[in-house]
């Protein structure tokens, strides 16, 4: 029974984590776009 809660709590956290994702991927996206116009390069080996 408890393991059952468990995984029940683990879905429903998933599902709930990725709506999230779902939801705010338009901003996220929309800010990766400004930070690259800002010039700031996430992961660049090469500094500026």
């Amino acid at each position: 029974m408890a393991r059952r809660l468990l995984i029940i709590q683990a879905v429903v956290a998933g599902a709930a984590t990725l709506g999230i994702l779902i939801k705010e991927f338009p901003g996220i996206i929309r800010e990766i776009r400004l930070w690259r116009m800002a010039g700031v390069h996430i992961g660049s080996r090469h500094p500026r």
